[in-house]
């Protein structure tokens, strides 16, 4: 079976809510399920979208959010004030705190089930819909999305394409880069950056797609060409994020519904049920279950120069890959990279380059290695992710496997649990320590994750200075040893009583080679 045809270019609705253009808001209702409340939205000039009260005034459209601490609809009185002539409220009339009989007849107000999801279809107008101006690739999974999204990246410019790239670890186009708080940013920011890609002249854009970003709406209003979803695993269940694993798994579903092509892990738990209820044109890809796209022969590669994995690809596409990232689940990453560009019909070439020079700031990456010990950052921060990285290190028969980690505070005690029992399991001696400790103790934190290593009999060392504790690792470090630094990868801070100050793992274990000469 021969190579999808790739989609064609896609080009902008014209004058309709472009950057700096005045436009009805009435023209920016269309499709958006509403009730008129007041007013009469063909009369009302609008250029911006604003969901921060700071922010309002004439010309803009005020959309209230109910958020976790605060509730907008309470600053209905003072956007008004400020000459908002546009508004979207989620609460009924007699609950708003302002009595609509009473405004100016030249002020609209809609009323629509979901302000989040009526902020991401206006945010799109706002910007003149600049998704399809390009094609959207999105990636989601419990794990894999970062590699992922780069190694496609990594292959479309390879192959001579102009792309963008938004995710965990920031945004990047056109030799830009910024700095992003979300995974998936919020659905203005999102069509924002979508409308500066294609302004700048990117032809593509790859994204994560978290679960979270399809839960708030964030996504809504993209339709994406390409949908990728890695794997499943329970994780983000907890009170400020899914209250369940079957909630988690619905929302990471949805990729499948606004997708016009599928593609998953067949190996993946759940595959088969989330394939039966995709609503799109859906690949496999794999290494152990028959699929469209399968990796056979796997052979982890260990030289001075090259640390990684060699494979061959069989099915729709047919290659011999060299991958400059160890691990089998880097080659189901590398998997899902290849299928999605051989379907869009990126040659072999541009492929094979790109994995063969790939590397990710933050994932396996290699920060020190001397003749005594090989320095490992990565950003495995649950249980999922720690065992595949420990099996992978595994492979290349360390003397002892030594990790570095501590869990974060506010979040689901299950990780800790999880990461304990990995590591007593799978690493010959772990460092515990601090790792975005929020608004929790570290050492309460460690010794969660103490109650399930030692049962199991883990050793390890207590150290809740992160610096610290990669200092001793390091330190006493013998020859043969792999030391695998892990949780934080690409972040550049730690955070500690809602405040952030500079770390980065790598910086401080190429501080601590120089201090000890190591």
């Amino acid at each position: 079976m021969g190579a999808f045809p790739a989609f064609p270019r896609r080009t902008a609705i014209e004058g309709r809510g472009r950057r700096g253009i005045m436009a009805k808001f009435s023209e920016w209702l269309d499709g958006l399920d509403y009730e008129l409340l007041h007013g009469d939205p063909e009369k009302v000039e609008v250029g911006e979208v604003i969901y921060d009260s700071r922010k309002a005034g004439r010309g803009s459209v005020f959309v209230c959010m109910r958020g976790s601490t605060t509730d907008s609809h309470s600053f209905l009185q003072k956007v008004i004030a400020e000459g908002t002539e546009a508004i979207v409220v989620e609460e009924e009339s007699s609950m708003l705190p302002v009595d609509l009989r009473e405004i100016y007849e030249g002020i609209a107000v809609v009323r629509v089930p979901s302000s989040r999801e009526a902020l991401a279809k206006l945010s799109a107008a706002r910007f003149g819909f600049p998704s399809r101006e390009m094609r959207v690739i999105a990636v989601t999974g419990t794990k894999g999305k970062t590699t992922t999204a780069h190694m496609i990246r990594s292959i479309l410019e390879s192959a001579g394409e102009s792309c963008g790239l938004i995710g965990t670890t920031g945004v990047d186009y056109a030799g830009i880069h910024e700095e992003t708080k979300n995974t998936t940013p919020e659905s203005y920011e999102l069509q924002d950056l979508f409308r500066r890609m294609a302004d700048r002249g990117c032809g593509y854009v790859v994204m994560e797609a978290s679960s979270q970003g399809f839960k708030l709406y964030r996504t809504d209003a993209i339709d994406f060409d390409y949908g990728i979803f890695t794997n499943i695993e329970p994780d983000h269940i907890g009170p400020n994020e899914h209250k369940d694993f079957e909630e988690y798994k619905y929302y990471k579903s949805r990729i499948f519904r606004q997708s016009r092509v599928g593609l998953i892990n067949r190996d993946s738990p759940y595959a088969e049920e989330l394939i039966a209820g995709a609503k799109c044109r859906m690949y496999c890809f794999g290494i152990d279950k028959s699929a469209d796209f399968m990796a056979e022969g796997i052979q982890a590669v260990n030289s001075p120069d090259f640390v990684g994995s060699e494979f061959q690809v069989i099915g729709m596409a047919k290659l011999d890959v060299r991958l400059n990232l160890p691990g089998k689940y880097n080659v189901y990453n590398a998997m899902a990279a290849i299928s999605v560009c051989s379907l869009i019909g990126i040659r072999n070439s541009a492929i094979l380059k790109a994995l063969r020079l790939i590397r990710v700031n933050g994932r396996m990456e290699l920060a020190f290695k001397n003749d005594t010990m090989s320095v490992i950052v990565d950003y495995a921060h649950n249980a999922m992710g720690m065992e595949n990285l420990l099996e992978t290190l595994r492979e290349y028969h360390p003397k002892r496997l030594v990790v570095v980690f501590g869990c974060g505070g506010n979040r689901s005690k299950e990780r800790r649990y999880g990461m304990g029992e990995t590591a007593a399991r799978l690493a010959d001696f772990s460092v515990l320590t601090a790792d975005n400790s929020r608004f929790e103790r570290t050492e309460d934190i460690i010794s969660d994750i103490k109650s399930r290593l030692v049962p199991l009999g883990g050793r390890y060392a207590e150290i809740p200075d992160r610096r610290e504790a990669i200092e001793y690792a390091m330190k006493n470090a013998e020859k043969g040893d792999i030391i695998a630094v892990i949780g934080k990868g690409h972040e550049d801070y730690n955070e500690v009583n809602g405040a952030r100050t500079h770390f980065l793992d790598r910086e401080v274990i190429e501080e601590t080679a120089r201090k000890f000469s190591l």
